[in-house]
């Protein structure tokens, strides 16, 4: 594939759980050396870039907090474009929070236009009633991702997509998500770097999120077996990667 921009994900692909994916390291190296554009894409909305950076860092992959694209900056730039300087009732930690400030939105309960739901540590029953009501009211509702379930160290907790499961069950909203597999990420991600679909790549561990996303994006795609794909899964599935890796430490950027 002739292109030399390239987007990673980071759950499966560099990291997996608290440790790096063996040649992880080397392979940002080269992304570096390469001379084209390259952003690390994440669903994940607890942490800010800076916050990424840091945790990136400790296990040994030096990502500046610049090349770090997360669900909620994604959604920040999207409520943004829809209706800037609106307002909005946030769930979620400093990694959604900080954009939407950012973004010039007032965090508010009061007849928001927006109810925002992202990832956060403790997710409050008052806080997803209240949500659930101005959902009902008819308040906008955003949710940053669709993922159902997340890794903690006492095993899996519920997340994002499985709140907004129940928030939509209570008010009758369906709820937009921003992050994959919705291309939506993918694009905003790519005016992000300043770089164009054909000449971009999506590097990823899952066929459902990652490579779909990329594909609907018009990015080219590879696929790497160090996450939750087997290669087994992969023809099982309508649309293919145009390549497939054991891992991010074969890949010649």
């Amino acid at each position: 594939m002739q292109r030399k921009h390239y987007l990673t994900d980071m759950d499966g692909v560099l990291v997996s759980g608290r440790q790096l994916i063996p040649g992880a390291d080397q392979f940002i190296e080269r992304l570096k050396a390469g001379g084209g554009e390259w952003l690390v894409l994440t669903n994940n909305s607890l942490y800010t870039p800076r916050d990424l950076a840091y945790r990136l860092q400790t296990i040994g992959l030096d990502i500046p907090a610049e090349r770090i694209f997360t669900s909620g900056m994604a959604t920040a730039r999207f409520l943004q474009r829809q209706r800037p300087g609106g307002t909005a009732f946030v769930i979620g930690e400093s990694g959604l929070t900080s954009p939407i400030h950012e973004a010039g939105y007032v965090l508010t309960d009061h007849e928001p236009d927006y109810v925002v739901l992202g990832e956060t540590h403790n997710y409050s029953v008052e806080a997803i009633t209240k949500a659930v009501r101005l959902v009902a009211a008819g308040a906008r509702f955003i949710a940053t991702n669709p993922d159902p379930n997340g890794p903690s160290e006492h095993g899996l907790v519920p997340a994002c997509g499985a709140m907004a499961a129940l928030i939509e069950r209570a008010s009758g909203a369906v709820p937009f998500f921003i992050g994959k597999p919705n291309p939506l990420m993918m694009r905003l991600a790519l005016n992000y770097l300043g770089v164009h679909s054909e000449t971009a790549v999506m590097i990823g561990d899952r066929m459902d999120t990652d490579i779909v996303a990329g594909v609907q994006a018009g990015l080219g795609t590879i696929l790497v077996l160090s996450g939750v794909t087997h290669a087994a899964d992969v023809p099982r599935h309508p649309y293919q990667p145009d390549q497939i890796f054991n891992s991010v430490a074969e890949i010649q950027p």
